[in-house]
């Protein structure tokens, strides 16, 4: 796992074998934080929400990329005790991760978020209706940006708050606002 830019920028975190995670591909991060960057300056005071949070590979880049706070959401005990590890290795108290289901997190609502970035498992039975979760919930302040990784079975464009999708090889992010 490597940070693409910002106060990291190249530095790699191996990821256990073990790990049963998909994480995100540096080519995909990349190219999604480039159309980001038209949308949000993470540097101007941003709380971000790293929702199925997996390797913590979104979130680290996020923190360096100068986001003020990120709340990383994990379920898998082993994924949360890396992302953990990263965090104190990068001596950074910007990132909280939680140890938690992140559909009950969304559900329970209550904290919004300046950028919400969700990857869930693509089996996900509940995959597609994350969207509507997001914004009943109210989790995303009124100007925030809301992006979801998805395989190319998904498709959000007739959803109200859809602004666009992108598309890297496999990898599929649609983004909503």
């Amino acid at each position: 796992m490597r940070v693409i830019s910002g106060i990291y920028k190249r530095r790699r975190f191996d990821i256990p074998r073990s790990f049963k995670a998909r994480p995100t591909t540096d080519f995909a991060k990349e190219n999604l934080f480039n159309v980001l960057c038209g949308y949000i300056d993470f540097e101007e005071g941003v709380t971000a929400l790293d929702l199925f949070a997996g390797t913590g590979s979104i979130s680290i880049e996020l923190v360096s990329r100068g986001c003020d706070r990120v709340v990383s959401i994990e379920k898998d005990r082993q994924h949360y005790a890396f992302i953990c590890n990263v965090m104190q290795q990068v001596k950074t108290d910007k990132c909280i991760p939680i140890c938690g289901d992140a559909l009950r997190y969304i559900n329970r609502g209550g904290e919004q978020f300046d950028f919400i970035f969700a990857d869930p498992p693509y089996a996900l039975k509940e995959l597609a209706q994350i969207p509507d979760l997001i914004f009943q919930n109210e989790l995303l302040k009124p100007d925030g940006l809301f992006v979801l990784e998805h395989g190319k079975d998904n498709n959000f464009e007739q959803h109200p708050h859809f602004v666009e999708h992108r598309a890297y090889g496999s990898v599929n992010f649609s983004i909503f606002r």
